[in-house]
């Protein structure tokens, strides 16, 4: 029994230690790459393992990109999948862009893949170019009325502005851009629902696509749709908004009126204050000057006679009141 448990304890022992030589040292792989024509030590496999590259991803890339007719370096695939890049994909990309004739090494194509974007995809957008839908751009004619339109355009990738150019959000704002630029230079919104491939044609001439991940293809007008008079409701403010300073305007002068005659009635008040007063110093003065001597009783007479006199022609001079 001693013998038994010995034998199962060196054969369990004996498969453990298979079973890290075998890991450590990629036999299988390295004979897998040997006859896929693709030439890599077995020691260079193993130090993989030490750096924590996953030997297979590497070996899985370089099968393919040998097969592709790609002269591919396993260092530099070892380098790019340690700066967090998708070897796998980068070597799609590197692949996709061979069988279309373009343009397009090893270094770019990390490059674009470290800079957060999807290489392959690109390439395959270099191929296939892709459609945008623009959201809903109001605009307005000169006529005062406004236009709703929609646009599809279609881009490819440019791969050499993939690394620093702007993306999609650009290009459509820059298309929303010229779509109202183009709708408010027209004179009629009837010539704009009659060719709105005009639209299209002065958009792509602005050349929207400079410094962008992409390159115009097209720009078409999917749709238009007549909104708002906004050139009435313009005007229609700008009149309330003139009958509105009117307003204010005469209440302030016929507030400023009010108040004039305020002040004219108070000026005359104190004009007939002052009449009284002065009215109220005659008796006075004429005491006076009987006392004196400087007025006479015949003076006195005359003076009431003048004044009945005058009472006299102002009551007929003044109409009959009925």
């Amino acid at each position: 029994m001693e013998g038994i448990g010995l034998i199962a304890v060196i054969a369990v022992v004996a498969i453990i230690v298979l079973w890290l030589i075998f890991y450590f040292i990629p036999v299988g792989l390295w004979f897998s790459a040997l006859v896929s024509g693709v030439r890599i030590s077995l020691l260079q496999l193993i130090l993989m393992r030490w750096r924590k590259v996953p030997p297979s991803v590497i070996v899985s890339a370089m099968i393919e990109g040998t097969k592709a007719g790609l002269k591919l370096n396993a260092n530099e695939l070892e380098a790019h999948y340690l700066a967090k890049g998708n070897v796998p994909n980068v070597v799609h990309a590197l692949v996709s862009a061979q069988k279309a004739n373009i343009v397009l090494d090893f270094k770019m194509a990390s490059a674009i893949d470290l800079a957060g974007r999807d290489v392959f995809e690109a390439v395959q957008m270099s191929v296939n170019p892709k459609v945008i839908n623009t959201p809903p751009v109001a605009a307005m004619a000169k006529d005062g009325i406004q236009l709703i339109a929609k646009a599809r355009v279609t881009v490819r990738a440019n791969i050499k502005q993939l690394v620093g150019g702007a993306g999609e959000e650009t290009v459509l704002a820059r298309v929303g851009e010229g779509i109202v630029s183009s709708i408010g230079s027209s004179a009629t919104h009837k010539s704009v629902l009659e060719n709105p491939d005009s639209i299209s044609k002065v958009v792509l001439n602005k050349g929207l696509d400079a410094g962008t991940a992409f390159e115009i293809l097209s720009i078409d007008i999917a749709d238009i749709d007549v909104g708002k008079n906004i050139g009435a409701e313009l005007q229609i403010d700008q009149a309330n908004a003139d009958k509105n300073i009117a307003q204010a305007k005469a209440e302030e002068k016929r507030a400023m009126a009010v108040a004039l005659e305020q002040e004219m009635k108070a000026k005359a008040q104190e004009a007939r204050a002052k009449v009284i007063l002065a009215e109220a110093e005659v008796p006075l003065a004429m005491a006076e000057a009987f006392r004196s001597g400087n007025l006479g009783i015949m003076d006195y007479y005359k003076m009431q006679n003048i004044q009945a006199d005058t009472a006299m022609r102002e009551g007929i001079a003044k109409p009959d009141k009925k």
